[in-house]
């Protein structure tokens, strides 16, 4: 089947346009896969062997 994922395809509720833009913009995986970014920090939440968490972009204002 060519046009079949290898993973289900998740769908996420409640992310409004300006936060996924300033996830795209913080993770630089604007307009390309950020399953990524998102996998390593679930990876992380749920305490699997040698995840780390996902380190965050300093920011512009420096908090």
């Amino acid at each position: 089947m060519a046009n079949q994922h290898k993973h289900p395809v998740r769908g996420l509720r409640g992310i409004d346009g300006g936060l996924w833009a300033e996830f795209e913009a913080a993770t630089g995986r604007v307009n390309s896969d950020r399953s990524a970014e998102l996998r390593h920090f679930m990876e992380w939440y749920v305490g699997r062997p040698d995840a780390e968490m996902p380190k965050r972009p300093e920011s512009e204002g420096g908090q």
